[in-house]
């Protein structure tokens, strides 16, 4: 490998993990809340903490009153297991898959489940036919790919008069673009993606109609306790008051509620979408001047804003370690190389949290890193 010469600029934070995601700007762990800490999650003063970052999510994501949001635990995969094990089997299911997660969900309801879902699949890169989705399913499907960097176009695809309810795994979408909750039954995220807080955590959403679904009906299989959601034939509303089946970390809660108070300060929903706009238009232009770059979603109308997946030329799972690794060892770019299950590339995360200047900073580095290897 010949040495060249290290570009002068580092991005100042150089933290492009797809998840984990960067910490907000200016986080610092003495910003933190303490009062909750150390103290019972169902005192009052824990309650109430739990109760005010629900009611920041709500005023953040412009959430309708008709949309509960209860904080669960396992992070969005238990968020999303919770939904499907309490509410699939009343009817048939689609389940959508074009990248790693949503492959998760078909071997949950094959393996798990024991159901026989209708899988409409797409290579890494591609969506499936949209069009072909059958709506009186329950159907499954994640919004924005983290693992592919694909994204489904909006909700218009999604039908106002649908027999089944939509399960919408958001975890890489919600504070990045704008989320149609009237065609939301089921939504689920963790703080660890746009908001840049800490795992373990998951949040269910639950529109109107998924809340007659638990209420109406009992699935065949048996449910673990941190999946039980109603009680005596009637949703446990304390769940979306800040009651928590299980004990949360406080330390985590506050972490997110400090996410959700930077959010407010620049410009809510409206800033945290300008600005994965900003990090994602700066990043394709590093990818457009490059040709050995490009973007593993080719259609720019269903190309991810967040999670963005790039190939690299003639690049294998070997040389995109070495890639990544140099990249680490320099300060200059932590945790870039793409999903293990995805085809080899680079996958740099665009959220809110990401500085613009720290993303431009970032070309001459992939420039120097490539390079590197191909000398």
């Amino acid at each position: 490998m010949t040495e060249l010469t290290r570009p002068a600029r580092k991005p100042a934070r150089p933290f492009f993990s797809s998840g984990p995601c960067a910490k907000p700007p200016g986080w610092s762990p003495d910003k933190l809340a303490t009062q909750s800490l150390g103290r019972s999650h169902r005192a009052k003063i824990g309650k109430t903490r739990l109760q005010y970052c629900i009611d920041l999510m709500r005023e953040v994501l412009q959430l309708p009153e008709t949309h509960r949001i209860g904080i669960v635990p396992g992070s969005d995969t238990g968020a999303f297991e919770m939904a499907m094990w309490t509410m699939l089997g009343a009817r048939g299911v689609t389940a959508l898959a074009w990248e790693s997660f949503g492959e998760g969900w078909v071997t949950d309801a094959v393996k798990q489940l024991h159901l026989e879902p209708t899988v409409l699949r797409a290579d890494y890169g591609q969506l499936p036919d949209l069009d072909t989705v059958d709506w009186a399913d329950d159907v499954l499907f994640t919004w924005n790919g983290t693992t592919s960097g694909v994204r489904v176009p909006d909700g218009e695809w999604i039908p106002a008069d649908r027999e089944g309810l939509s399960f919408a795994d958001a975890t890489s979408a919600v504070f990045a673009y704008d989320i149609p909750w009237d065609k939301i039954d089921v939504a689920t995220f963790s703080w660890q993606k746009v908001l840049g807080g800490e795992g373990a955590h998951g949040v269910l959403i639950l529109g109107p109609r998924a809340v007659e679904r638990l209420e109406e009906y009992t699935p065949a299989w048996p449910l673990p306790k941190v999946f039980r959601l109603v009680s005596k034939g009637k949703l446990t509303e304390g769940i979306f008051k800040g009651e928590t089946i299980n004990t949360p970390s406080m330390l985590a809660v506050e972490d997110a509620i400090f996410a959700l108070e930077w959010a407010k300060s620049v410009g809510g929903l409206e800033g945290l979408k300008a600005r994965c706009t900003a990090n994602a238009d700066a990043l394709a232009k590093i990818v457009a001047a490059r040709d050995w770059l490009g973007h593993l979603a080719v259609d720019h109308g269903t190309r991810s804003k967040t999670s963005v997946c790039l190939t690299v030329e003639g690049a294998d799972e070997d040389f995109i370690k070495k890639f990544a690794g140099l990249l680490d060892a320099e300060g200059a770019a932590y945790d870039i190389a793409g999903y293990r299950d995805a085809p080899p590339g680079l996958r740099i995360w665009c959220g809110a949290t990401v500085d613009t200047a720290d993303i431009e900073a970032l070309g001459p580095w992939l420039d120097w890193a490539y390079e590197s290897l191909k000398s």
